[in-house]
């Protein structure tokens, strides 16, 4: 079916009968280029008439009986602006030319007025209009897209000035676009590199002298009207004419200073440790290289410092994770306070930190920064209303002797540091190529007693306690010692200190209550003149939330009384926590069961936790015994001692007599019980058992 094409409508305004009949004759006469013509006399009327719509274009006449000049032509087109309307010149050639100029389409002198020549000018004016139209309508629909989308998007003529911005344009360079047309690009659009804050090169004028498409300077930064920076990514591209010329460029960005913002906290994130904001291994080995190339080069040195925290375990097991984080965001800031700011203080994990120095003149400059970490982590670290005290271990490795890569400068130091911790803590150790075989040894031996429990590898060896003036057996302390396959019988010097940091001391210590429990009663029931056991405990172990159902369940499930159980603690493992370390002491006590302080004077020197806790026993360190030299003048801790637990209605025992005079001297401070080699060794449990049935012999103690 063939749709058929109506002729268009043309609508004249025309108060000249003789004329509007001439225009009638030439469009009948127009052939296949047919109109439909409608003729009124008034504005008015035509006004009326196309308000019903259906016309498609005008032809106007200015002068009419009810309208004249360019007011009615004004009319008409604020009507109807969207009708093509030509104008009937009808002598008057610069009136037709003005209505051109305020929107007709165009104007026809009388002359023109034939069956060719004015079909032919409403026929283009009706096309131009449609094309107009489209284009208006393409115009407004790119408008819209442009408006719409997330991007700004800025144009410029070829002489770099403004021809567009849309919205998000506006809103990121602070001109609104009536504002902006025409001036030069380089004022509205300010643009900088955010690294070295010049002004960026003009995108603009790459784009049209390359033409090509170009991305924006780098790290480019935007800089708003009102003075506002903003991070803007993105490109610049030529634009063209019909015959390829670049008659101008478009410029399309975004705002990614959040983007950037994100990109450099996870940069961060992934480069240091997220509890003390402290680099992290990564880093720290990125940082080691480049300072052993920039040694390289100037024939320098530089240092590795290894530090665990000793015993950190312990506190962050029996306070908790919280507390424990507090506690190394407190070391950390110590550790920063003492290197330079030049060196990189990283934490590695757990509570290991390494730090590199970055340029040493001497090994002993490595000495004194790590004098100067001990010394700063030695004071007390208030955290939580508390006094938390923490020391360090410390390996030193120094390139190039003794590695020349990062990883192998960590690894030394490290092993160092394990090496310190085998001299007895806080102290540091430089990496010496024999420490390697150690390393190897302390992981060998690390893995075989992770099974020793499981194959009963463990035993216990007693050594009495005895009063010196009767010299009668008052107690034992059971003391653990290794049998191990490959290396014999280890004393607990050799493993209890890797079982602390491996996290084995919990079910080893679960172990040795239980069996000295076990070995007590059993004592008991063969009716030997046993008194009391003493038993170590860890810190690791008194802090366990499990420690008073596990002692209260050892005591039942061996049967021993537990006024046959002394437990003996360090004054380290009192004082972690003070006020928790109360509340488990009187709990011990309520079962009935003795409480001994370990290593007594070697610890705090604020004693007042002695009237605080319910101590039986003091304790008094073999270190202290060891210097008695029979003058009463050379050995005054000892005495004061002695008197204070006598004082306090606490019994004291000295441990670690090996000497007559030691002995002596004791006696005559009146300390009434002793322990150690004088008297006896610590032995198996059947070499105890006859010793408590013949007892100690009398000479020792008379």
């Amino acid at each position: 079916m063939t749709t058929q094409i109506l002729p268009p409508k043309i609508l004249l305004i025309q108060s000249d009968a003789a004329a509007a009949d001439k225009i009638r004759a030439a469009l009948a006469t127009a052939g296949s280029r047919s109109f439909e013509l409608e003729w009124v006399l008034e504005l008015s009327e035509g006004l009326a008439r196309l308000s019903k719509g259906g016309i498609d274009a005008v032809l106007l006449e200015l002068s009419l009986p009810d309208s004249h000049g360019i007011e009615t032509f004004d009319k008409l087109f604020n009507s109807v602006p969207e009708i093509p309307i030509l104008i009937l010149g009808n002598g008057n050639e610069a009136l037709a030319k003005e209505a051109v100029g305020r929107g007709a389409q165009d104007y026809i002198l009388a002359g023109h007025l034939d069956s060719y020549s004015l079909p032919r000018a409403l026929h283009s004016a009706i096309e131009r209009k449609a094309v107009e139209d489209a284009l208006y309508f393409e115009k407004e629909r790119a408008v819209v897209t442009l408006n719409s989308i997330g991007d700004a998007v800025l144009c410029t003529g070829i002489s770099g000035n403004i021809t567009y911005l849309n919205l998000v344009a506006e809103a990121m360079t602070g001109w609104r676009r009536e504002e902006a047309t025409g001036k030069p690009l380089a004022e509205v659009f300010r643009i900088i590199d955010g690294h070295t804050r010049k002004t960026a090169r003009d995108p603009m004028e790459m784009a049209v002298e390359e033409n090509r498409t170009v991305g924006l300077t780098v790290n480019c930064i935007l800089i708003r009207r009102d003075g506002i920076e903003s991070a803007i990514e993105d490109s610049a591209a030529p634009i063209h004419d019909r015959a390829g010329r670049v008659i101008g460029a478009v410029i399309v960005f975004h705002d990614v200073t959040a983007a950037r913002a994100m990109s450099v906290r996870m940069t961060h994130s992934a480069e240091h440790d997220i509890v003390t904001n402290l680099p992290n291994r990564l880093l720290l080995n990125d940082r080691i290289s480049q300072s052993i190339t920039f040694a390289r080069r100037r024939n320098k040195s530089l240092a590795v410092v290894f530090l665990d925290l000793d015993h950190f375990k312990n506190i962050n097991d029996s306070l908790g994770h919280a507390v424990g984080d507090k506690l190394l965001q407190s070391v950390s800031k110590r550790l920063l306070a003492s290197v330079r700011g030049s060196d990189t203080v990283s934490r590695q994990g757990g509570d290991e930190f390494a730090i590199l120095l970055s340029e040493i003149s001497h090994p002993e400059d490595a000495a004194t920064s790590a004098k100067k970490i001990l010394l700063s982590l030695g004071a007390a670290h208030s955290i939580a209303g508390q006094d938390l005290h923490v020391d360090g271990s410390i390996g030193i490795s120094i390139y190039p002797g003794d590695g020349e890569d990062a990883e192998t400068l960590i690894k030394n130091a490290d092993t160092a540091m394990y090496h310190a911790k085998e001299n007895g803590r806080n102290n540091f150790q430089f990496f010496k190529a024999d420490m390697n075989l150690k390393a190897v040894e302390r992981q060998t031996l690390e893995g075989s007693l992770r099974g020793a429990l499981e194959r009963e590898e463990f035993v216990l060896h007693y050594q009495p306690k005895v009063n010196l003036d009767t010299g009668e057996i008052t107690g034992v302390e059971a003391l653990i010692r290794w049998r191990h396959p490959d290396r014999g019988l280890l004393p607990p010097t050799q493993f209890v200190p890797i079982a602390e940091d491996c996290g084995l001391i919990l079910p080893i210590g679960r172990w040795v209550l239980r069996e000295a429990c076990r070995q007590a009663r059993g004592w008991q029931e063969a009716g030997l003149p046993f008194i009391r056991i003493s038993v170590n405990v860890s810190a690791a172990e008194f802090r366990a939330t499990t420690f008073l159902a596990e002692v209260s369940a050892s005591l039942k499930e061996t049967g021993l009384e537990a006024r046959y159980l002394d437990l003996e603690l360090t004054e380290s493992a009192l004082m972690l926590r003070a006020e928790s370390s109360a509340a488990i002491l009187h709990s011990l006590k309520a079962m009935g069961v003795h409480l001994a302080v370990d290593d007594f004077g070697t610890g705090y020197s604020s004693l007042s936790y002695l009237q605080r806790f319910p101590i039986d026993i003091l304790k008094i360190d073999k270190s202290f015994v060891h210097q008695i030299t029979g003058d009463l003048d050379d050995s005054p801790i000892v005495g004061a001692i002695i008197n204070m637990g006598k004082s306090l209605k606490q019994r004291v025992i000295a441990e670690g007599v090996e000497t007559e005079q030691q002995l002596a001297f004791l006696q005559g401070q009146h300390c009434l019980e002793g322990q150690g080699y004088l008297f006896s060794q610590p032995l198996p449990a059947a070499q105890l058992a006859h010793l408590l049935q013949t007892g100690i012999a009398e000479t020792v103690v008379h």
